[in-house]
């Protein structure tokens, strides 16, 4: 017999060699995922399951996307990694085309998405000091409240979740708060020592919280007129999510840096970026940043094909039509088990009415209907199907929501 409800013998043991062998850091929902493909995926059952997660967006191409799964191939039978210590001859290429994607210089690589930011962060203080003129140690970088940039100890000193802070101080100090969503905070915050102004365009950890029309237009002027640099975090809105290939583009702003991850690497391995002006990311010099892995043959193969996807239009076309549709269907679910909704694009925000359940236990209930989705801070369910989802798939996922809620 199973350990646990709902699974079966197999599930159970694997589950519980994590469980025994893993540090706790996540919670995950009871499924033990086997094989992916597209929109689906299978677990150890054989049971499918609609991806409304994306692995929080990196998945946004889909599960083993042929272009990419056949790019990553064709590079793993002639090589993965030199490091940087050398150059290797798939690198030129994709900075090359992920400065075009961005309509910028250059180019710095990395892995991961908290690498991308912390290497920002970096930037903006070299530049600051080299530049601007802010005396030495004395750069400030104003960030918002809700903020979620990663879970490095200076990125979580800059946090007010107390799930990713509490505990793991003392802290890096430099980072001034702002409401988000409040561009006249972010003027009243800036002195002749600030940096930059680090947000997202889009708060995805906090629940998709978009802020109001403007915001980012008046956050570009401020930084323009004060001489601040505007760092935008898209690692997990960018990359086609919100119907754009940068939510930035929705309001026709372009940041000074643009942070990017998650999908950039096409659901195959880690790959992130931070895309600047020659007069901003010139700034670093040999020695002073850097990565064994960042840049690697493998993940500049993987990178530049998801660019020349994204260079097509097809996934942000996608993304606005299908979120036009999804938004539709949500939003009809409002004062019936729903309290509020939130989109851009394929990209949702789905606050739970407490009299129904918690996030976890709507997740919890359509993990048994067969959609995968994930809860955050408490009520609020996330909606990130990989882009090529279909419309009558979304459908049928909402159609298992409201049954949910009317249980």
């Amino acid at each position: 017999m199973s350990t646990m409800p709902g699974l079966d013998d197999a599930a159970a043991e694997l589950i519980h060699a994590e469980d025994e062998h893993l540090a706790h850091n996540y919670h995950p929902l009871p499924v033990v995922i086997a094989r992916g493909e597209g929109a689906w995926v299978t677990d150890v059952e054989g049971k499918r399951y609609l991806d409304l997660l994306s692995a929080y967006s990196a998945l946004n191409f889909g599960h083993r996307h042929p272009a990419i799964v056949a790019a990553a191939t064709e590079q793993l039978g002639r090589l993965t990694l030199t490091s940087r210590a050398y150059h290797n001859d798939r690198l030129g290429a994709f900075a090359a085309a992920l400065a075009e994607l961005c309509g910028k210089d250059l180019v710095l690589p990395m892995n991961t998405g908290a690498e991308a930011v912390e290497t920002g962060i970096k930037v903006a203080r070299a530049w600051a000091y080299r530049v601007k003129g802010v005396p030495a140690d004395a750069a400030t970088v104003v960030v918002a409240n809700g903020n979620f940039h990663g879970r490095t100890t200076t990125i979580v000193g800059f946090s007010d979740d107390p799930d990713a802070r509490d505990g793991f101080g003392p802290f890096t100090p430099g980072f001034v708060h702002v409401p988000f969503g409040d561009a006249a905070a972010i003027e009243a915050a800036i002195d002749e020592n600030t940096a930059a102004v680090l947000i997202e365009p889009i708060q995805g950890e906090a629940g998709v919280i978009i802020p109001p029309d403007g915001y980012l237009r008046a956050v570009r002027e401020i930084c323009t007129r004060r001489n601040v640099l505007f760092i935008a975090d898209e690692i997990q809105s960018g990359l086609g999510r919100v119907g754009e290939t940068f939510a930035c583009d929705r309001e026709a702003v372009v940041p000074d840096l643009y942070l990017l991850g998650k999908a950039l690497g096409g659901g195959i391995l880690p790959v992130s970026a931070v895309v600047a002006d020659r007069e901003i990311l010139g700034v670093i010099r040999p020695g002073e940043h850097g990565s064994t892995f960042g840049g690697n043959p493998l993940a500049a193969a993987v990178g530049l094909r998801v660019v020349e996807m994204l260079q097509t239009g097809e996934f942000q076309r996608r993304a606005a039509a299908l979120g036009e549709h999804l938004a539709a269907k949500l939003d009809a679910l409002v004062g019936h088990g729903v309290t509020a909704v939130r989109i851009a694009g394929l990209w949702a925000g789905i606050d739970i009415d407490p009299a129904v359940g918690t996030g976890r236990a709507v997740a919890e209930r359509l993990l048994a209907r067969g959609v995968l989705v994930k809860d955050t801070h408490g009520q609020t369910i996330r909606i990130a199907p990989p882009l090529v989802v279909r419309g009558t798939e979304l459908d049928w996922a909402v159609e298992q929501l409201t049954l949910v809620l009317a249980d």
